[in-house]
């Protein structure tokens, strides 16, 4: 299947930029405007994503409604960079792909902006806050509309300076700052392979636009397509924290609940899997490249479990959740042309029952006082009834539960990756099941069992400014997989050169009775040594397994990067330092010495008397006269 050729845009289409122009202005307004916004800023800011998820609506409808042939719009606004041959055109390309993030972007966006009314009320910075979120969502959506690589790289960048300031913002904490920092560095290595890409691009096609791209690719000798497909990935691996660039998502939690929901669930994360799936072309001319990606979203989905099992606090539970559910939708982009579509189906459905648990997370911890360890909690099912609903739905959807968005989207990533490999389906298997096992014991440490409250703690639902989108995103959990089930292949491949299948309601199959079993055990398990007449200790657990102390340590990434790379990197740096000192100064203050020492002395020559400069002149004027009489009677 070919990619279809897009056509022009007209009508209102021209005014499709005004998707990223309202939240971009918005947050101009907000982050400049001073203390005088401090009343109304949070409205404003929550108002900006509401009119661009309406005008996506709008876009979507109107593609809805034409031929699958018209369904690729480009939008070209003005031209950028010309040099030579190149022509470099901002320009934006509304299809299948782009607008279903368009609206997961502005949809689950503007949900978590009303949450976060009442999440933040209390922070003096609120108003900052509200433009951070504004500046995030804008430079998502610029990075999923452009419709070329280096246009597209502006909001990548844009979106890790967003998440830089909105990881870090609450700096007087060391923690934050550090987090903050530390996905920052951690990101520059991938937009190191995403820089480097673009460059081979410009370099192969003279052009980094996506129709320019996909045309030329097939000329690419594969070697050459490869290291594309590996640059692009390595980009991939360090907004969507796959491995070996996870390390930072863990340590991100330090920012508010709300930049959790936003970023770590819904956006950014994301964005890797959208860049390999827009990428489909270099991929498909590339299989080696795609075979990598196999494995690294294959790795990722265990590792990111492994992590989940071991940790306490109830945001980090959830995000090695997140780095292992993103690694099944990078399994999935992986398989090629039958995988597409299902990884773009998880990551929605990802994105609805993800932000659902973040938010829901948020409200507990509102309730315990800020607190995140999970031993402290228990029994909160009665004392948070519309969390815990809402909460239970994500549970169930993340798992997989029949009928559940899960239940759709995962179990059709699991059978695609045993079509395509024994090992990595295999893999995908023990992920569910392991999934299973932790999000169970996080629901059980959470709601279930004694009350383990702190003294002082009176926990309290929260008010309906944030209970609000935990409804709706609970029912996004519930139906969302049901109702996309039916037509997000047929909608998605034309734009992917996809060729995967998807049903409508009913979807059982034998490697899905197998799933459900492993789920099930998982569960079993997590009874077992969770249920609801089980002590949890307050204690660290991390003396009692290595397996544990391992997904404690985040199995020792940190450690492998500190080992690695930092001590090494100082270490070199220290060397330099030395030969810096030793041998370049050396040569430049032993240079300068050497002229001062020469200039000391012949300094003292110019003494300023008469009657030196008059000897000197003579015993000169008897050296020339001597030189010539000897040559004369030579």
């Amino acid at each position: 299947m070919e990619s279809v050729t897009p056509v022009l845009g007209t009508g209102l289409f021209t005014l499709a930029w005004l998707l990223i122009a309202v939240p971009a202005a918005s947050a101009a307004v907000l982050l400049l405007v001073g203390r005088a916004g401090d009343r109304w800023g949070h409205y404003l800011g929550t108002l900006a994503p509401i009119v661009s998820f309406v005008l996506g609506v709008v876009y979507f409808a109107s593609l809805l409604g034409r031929d699958e042939a018209q369904r690729s719009v480009s939008v070209p606004l003005y031209d950028w960079i010309t040099s030579g041959d190149w022509n470099i055109r901002v320009g934006l390309q509304l299809d299948q792909l782009s607008i279903v993030f368009v609206l997961l972007i502005t949809g689950v966006g503007s949900l978590i902006h009303v949450y976060s009314i009442g999440y933040m009320a209390h922070d003096p910075r609120r108003r900052r806050f509200f433009g951070f979120l504004n500046l995030f969502v804008a430079s998502m959506l610029l990075l999923v509309l452009a419709d070329n690589y280096l246009v597209l790289f502006v909001g990548w960048e844009g979106v890790g300076l967003a998440s830089y300031l909105l990881i870090g913002f609450w700096q007087e904490r060391p923690s934050a700052a550090t987090a903050a920092k530390k996905a920052f560095v951690v990101n520059r290595v991938g937009d190191l392979g995403m820089s480097l890409a673009v460059m081979l691009m410009l370099a192969a096609f003279g052009s980094s636009a996506f129709v320019d791209v996909n045309a030329g690719v097939n000329e690419l000798s594969v070697p050459l397509a490869t290291t594309l497909g590996l640059l692009l990935l390595l980009g991939a691996c360090g907004k969507s924290a796959q491995v070996p660039l996870q390390s930072w998502l863990l340590d991100a939690m330090e920012g508010p609940t709300p930049v959790s929901a936003l970023i770590h669930a819904a956006t950014m994360v994301t964005a890797g899997v959208y860049l390999v799936v827009r990428s489909h072309a270099i991929f498909i001319h590339a299989p080696a490249a795609s075979e990598v990606v196999v494995i690294v979203g294959t790795v990722t989905l265990l590792f990111g479990a492994w992590i989940g099992c071991a940790k306490d606090d109830i945001k980090k539970v959830l995000a090695g959740s997140t780095m292992s559910q993103i690694g099944y939708m990078m399994l999935a982009a992986g398989i090629g042309p039958a995988g597409y579509a299902f990884a773009i189906f998880h990551l929605l459905t990802h994105g609805f029952f993800k932000a659902n648990m973040f938010l829901g997370a948020g409200s507990v911890m509102h309730a315990m006082d800020d607190d995140v360890d999970m031993r402290h909690y228990g029994a909160l099912a009665r004392a948070l009834p519309i969390t815990f609903v809402t909460f239970a739905a994500g549970y169930l959807a993340i798992i997989g539960f029949p009928f559940f968005a899960g239940f759709y989207s995962k179990d059709h990533i699991i059978e695609a990756a045993f079509h395509a490999s024994p090992v990595a389906g295999t893999c995908a298997l023990i992920g569910a099941g392991v999934t299973a096992f932790y999000m169970t014991r996080l629901m059980l440490m959470t709601f279930a069992g004694d009350k383990r409250w702190r003294e002082g703690v009176h926990p309290h639902e929260s008010p309906l400014v944030m209970t609000i989108p935990l409804i709706v995103l609970g029912a996004a959990s519930v139906l969302g997989g049901v109702l996309l089930n039916g037509w997000i292949a047929e909608w998605l491949n034309p734009a992917v050169q996809g060729e995967a299948e998807t049903e409508g309601l009913i979807h059982f199959t034998a490697i899905g009775a197998v799933t459900m079993l492993v789920v099930l055990a998982g569960i079993a398990v997590s009874f077992l040594f969770f249920g609801p007449r089980k002590t949890i200790a307050d204690v660290q657990p991390a003396t009692r397994s290595p397996f544990v102390r391992a997904g404690r340590r985040d199995l020792y990434g940190d450690a492998f990067n500190e080992a690695v790379f930092m001590r090494p990197g100082i270490r070199m740096t220290q060397d330099v330092a030395r030969f810096d000192a030793g041998v370049v100064d050396g040569v430049a203050n032993g240079t300068g010495a050497v002229i001062s020492n020469f200039s000391s002395r012949l300094r003292r020559v110019q003494n300023g008397f008469v009657r030196s400069y008059a000897l000197t002149m003579t015993a000169g004027a008897a050296v020339v006269g001597a030189i010539i009489l000897l040559g004369r009677l030579g």
